[in-house]
């Protein structure tokens, strides 16, 4: 039997922005532990770059 290809069409009448900013709230609280670790990943690597390079090895 021939499988069908599925075919969504989605009627949006907010503006771009808007259905952006909606899409990104979605997926930050279905994402939200990824987001906050990428956050905390992102700020220790940004607080501590130039301590982190020097850690264990002589001067």
């Amino acid at each position: 039997m021939k499988k069908r290809k599925l075919n969504y069409r989605f009627h949006n009448p907010n503006p771009t922005a808007a259905t952006a900013d909606y899409l990104l709230k979605i997926f930050m609280e279905a994402n939200q532990e990824k987001v906050q670790l990428a956050i905390q990943a992102a700020a220790d690597t940004a607080d501590g770059s130039g301590k982190k390079e020097n850690e264990g090895h002589p001067a």
